[in-house]
């Protein structure tokens, strides 16, 4: 027994590492260097536990099913909430900024559908712009705009193609960093590699991290009529990608297994987080289910030909590890736990991090909550009743 607790210290000692309890004894790091890479091996949170706790109802609610047309809600994609307490949301059934006051409270909207100066052709995205100034974008292609506090539109840019691309493909805006530069790629969804690249506030090239995994597609050939088809399908069951700057790294991981890989702007691996995962193959009842689901949406003439189709698509090795990744005003890093066929949560289970890659513990944010921003103490994000009518939610986060 003397051996075994005087081996392990040398151990670590030897190769860098450095144990780490905290938070409780089910809490455990253990973290080291390799090659310059920082790795945090954690422990997965004790069942049940929570770190910290959602508010038990919406300390703000905008939107209803009936009233004025600047407080109905129709497509939003993004919300932020501003250093004055104001929130504003890309309201994309009419590409308007919608702005409303700490109560919820309607103040005013910004830029409207349109081709002109300030205005927008199917907006996506809205977040905080270094100086005060609120950034936006549309869809892919089109131009990023730069707003004041007060709204007044200051200029708009667009990235371009980056001349060292030898395919041509254009880059699309993914997220802002902390540093106030551009996140961009190729969509992770789309294609089998991506480029993933730092733009400047110009929309020039600042970095390229090089290429990266995108979600994995299989490609089915079907013949209808005298047309021959190419679909891609995604494998079944399998992982997403996730893209996220987290400090000034970015995150860009692949959940096919539980680990969090973040790389310098120069495309260098930098950090690694794992954590304790059970992997488990997918079995063929759940296998059936999934295809069931997807057929299900199909006219009744097409769902045995679409059923055949899908029972031609590989299905992933084991589950996905988790499902997204997001990262909160702290640096913390928040992973979304994968939701296994059958499980029944009352709302969605995430393992959050410190700005070191060491796990804190469990918090479970409310069922039905698309969320947007995770902020010191609240989180933002969609919810929709039952008629599928939209409205924007802000929860106390106690931390």
């Amino acid at each position: 027994m003397r051996t075994l607790l005087f081996a392990v210290p040398m151990f670590l000692v030897m190769t860098g590492c450095q144990p780490d309890q905290h938070g409780g004894a089910d809490l455990f790091t253990l973290t080291r260097d390799s090659a310059g890479i920082r790795i945090s091996e954690n422990a997965k949170p004790t069942e049940g536990s929570r770190v910290w706790q959602i508010g038990t109802m919406p300390a703000v609610t905008i939107g209803v099913r009936e009233g004025e047309d600047h407080d109905m809600l129709h497509r939003v994609r993004d919300a932020t909430k501003l250093s004055d307490g104001r929130i504003v949301i890309a309201n994309g059934g009419d590409d308007e900024l919608r702005v409303f006051d700490a109560s919820g409270n309607w103040l005013e909207s910004w830029g409207g559908r349109g081709e002109g100066p300030g205005e927008f052709s199917g907006l996506d995205h809205v977040d905080t712009w270094p100086g005060d100034s609120i950034i936006a974008w549309s869809g892919p292609g089109s131009s990023i705009l730069v707003f004041d506090s007060e709204g007044n539109f200051g200029r708009s840019f667009k990235l371009e193609r980056n001349d060292e691309d030898p395919m041509g493909f254009y880059v699309f805006p993914a997220a802002v960093t902390a540093a106030g530069s551009i996140l961009a790629g190729q969509i992770p969804s789309i294609f089998d590699r991506v480029r993933v690249e730092i733009r400047d506030a110009e929309g020039g090239l600042q970095s390229s991290l090089g290429e990266h995994p995108g979600t994995e597609h299989h490609r089915v050939e079907s013949i209808s009529g005298s047309r021959r088809m190419i679909t891609p399908y995604e494998v079944i069951f399998g992982p997403a990608v996730a893209q996220v700057p987290w400090g000034d790294l970015i995150v860009h991981s692949v959940g096919d297994r539980y680990e969090i890989r973040a790389f310098a702007e120069d495309g260098a691996l930098a950090r690694i987080v794992r954590r304790d995962h059970a992997a488990r193959p997918p079995t063929a009842e759940e296998v059936q289910g999934y295809i069931e689901e997807r057929v299900a949406g199909y006219p009744d003439v097409l769902v045995a030909e679409q059923r055949k189709l899908y029972e031609s698509v590989p299905v992933a090795e084991n589950m996905p590890a988790f499902t997204s990744v997001m990262v909160d005003r702290r640096n913390h890093l928040w992973v979304e736990e994968y939701e296994l066929p059958g499980e029944e949560r009352p709302g969605s289970l995430w393992t959050v991090f410190d700005a070191q890659g060491r796990v804190l513990g469990f918090v479970e944010t409310p069922d039905g909550l698309e969320i947007f921003e995770i902020g010191e103490d609240y989180i933002l994000g969609l919810w929709r009743d039952e008629l599928e009518v939209e409205y924007v939610q802000m929860w106390e986060l106690v931390r």
